[in-house]
């Protein structure tokens, strides 16, 4: 593919993913949540969101794909360990942090469909 049409995709991946990312975090500020990070390179790997409501603090994986069902799908091992590698980063980044539940949700998006919020959607691995 040439140079030219890749930067184009790349872009337009870019775009989406943005896009997604905004329609989760208007779906979680509706049910309470409370935005404290977007985008978050740490550690090695990255969080799409860090949200807050009361006492627990979760790192949201965003997923867009044609279907809500291919999203869900795809979340693989080395996604789930790259968001757990910078949760534990940003954790020890947080102090304030150490008292609150700590987990890792989902959001999942896909065109026509309102976006949807998986709680607890894979373990964070905070032992290595």
């Amino acid at each position: 593919m040439p140079a030219t049409r890749e930067a184009a995709r790349r872009r337009l991946h870019l775009a989406r993913g943005r896009r997604a990312e905004l329609l989760a975090v208007l779906a979680l500020l509706l049910k309470g949540y409370r935005p404290l990070a977007w985008r978050v390179a740490i550690g090695g790997g990255e969080i799409d969101l860090i949200v807050r409501r009361g006492s627990t603090v979760a790192f949201v994986e965003v997923k867009a794909r044609p279907t809500l069902e291919e999203a869900h799908g795809a979340i693989d091992a080395r996604k789930r360990r790259l968001v757990s590698r910078a949760a534990r980063a940003w954790i020890a980044r947080a102090p304030w942090s150490a008292g609150l539940t700590l987990r890792a949700d989902a959001v999942f998006v896909a065109p026509g469909r309102w976006p949807r919020h998986v709680v607890s959607a894979f373990e964070l691995e905070m032992g290595r």
